[in-house]
């Protein structure tokens, strides 16, 4: 049975204003010409990356008024790597982001069919598995500002032996769970060119608005033909602050490149945070297109909790080549 703060019906109506205007304003913007392994993009002129070029001074950084501090960053050291975009910097960084992320329950039968036969679902019960929609929105960050949306089936650690309490915990905990992305439409050329070609995820650009207030959660993505593809709004839940470098936790996304299994590491610092047990006042709308198709596709039952982490600052890991058991 489908929640009913889930409506399913196709909506083909227009997208706000917000986002027309948003679109607009970021078109006339002056940009200029980067080139990522065989393509290039247009980014804001003076912006993080324009100047710094994915190795940005974190004291440039810190004086920036929306961004909380800089600890988490100077804990990590980027590397200069060589990767399908060329050579670039990692992690990447996210100094201003929130992070809001729906878990729901789906039956494993639906969600197994949407896997690759080398990944299994990570199951609460026998027969009822994880899957999870998330927005985001990057205030700050080494590629300058979007927002994305994500669509996700959480599974079992690659060879793996079996379901373990551990697992379970770790995922509904969220201190590190591994992840299948289905979808990931972002709202930059940039973006959906480094996240494709670069990490393997399932991007493309979209119009994209992502909002988080003390009162309330919002995002609506338009799809191709410029109607609705999926709209979400929600109380946001009372937010704990946490000291700087007491909440980290981790995901673990796995991708193909060129034939071969990866695996990607994402850390989130949380500044503040708040979740809500089987939430009743989520409203989640579907349209048309290819957001909504993946979450139809799973026949989500009921939606099990809702994240807020209203402020949020992120290192995404390059790549790495990982083991996957290919003979199952």
């Amino acid at each position: 049975m489908t929640t009913p703060a889930v409506d399913t019906s196709a909506d083909t109506s227009a997208t706000t204003e917000a986002i027309t205007e948003t679109a607009t304003a970021s078109a006339s913007a002056p940009t200029v010409p980067v080139t990522l392994g065989a393509r290039t993009v247009e980014v804001p002129a003076g912006g993080l990356y324009d100047r710094f070029r994915m190795n940005t001074d974190l004291d440039v950084v810190a004086a920036d008024p929306r961004v909380p501090g800089v600890d988490f960053f100077r804990s990590l050291t980027k590397t200069h790597v060589d990767s399908p975009v060329g050579p670039t910097w990692t992690p990447n960084f996210y100094y201003a982001a929130s992070v809001t992320r729906l878990v729901m329950l789906a039956p494993t039968a639906r969600l197994r069919a949407r896997l690759p036969r080398e990944l299994d679902p990570l199951e609460v019960v026998p027969g009822l598995g994880v899957f999870s929609v998330m927005f985001f929105r990057y205030d700050v960050a080494d590629i300058d500002f979007y927002t994305e949306v994500a669509t996700g089936i959480a599974v079992k650690p690659v060879r793996h032996g079996g379901l373990g309490a551990v697992d379970l915990v770790a995922a509904l905990k969220n201190d590190h769970p591994h992840s299948y992305v289905l979808s990931l439409p972002v709202s930059t050329d940039i973006a959906q060119v480094r996240g494709h070609d670069g990490y393997g995820f399932p991007k493309w650009v979209a119009p994209i608005e992502v909002d988080v207030t003390a009162e309330r959660a919002t995002a609506r993505a338009r799809n191709d033909n410029g109607g609705l593809d999926l709209a979400f709004t929600a109380p946001t839940p009372p937010q704990r602050a946490f000291r700087p470098l007491e909440r980290v936790s981790t995901l673990t996304s796995y991708t193909r490149i060129g034939g071969n299994w990866h695996s990607t590491l994402n850390q989130t610092h949380a500044l503040a945070a708040g979740s809500r047990m089987l939430p009743r006042d989520v409203e989640l709308r579907l349209g048309s297109g290819r957001l909504s198709d993946d979450i139809r596709s799973v026949a989500p039952r009921r939606i099990l909790r809702l994240d807020v982490t209203s402020k949020a600052q992120i290192a995404l890991h390059m790549p790495v080549p990982t083991s996957v058991d290919t003979t199952v």
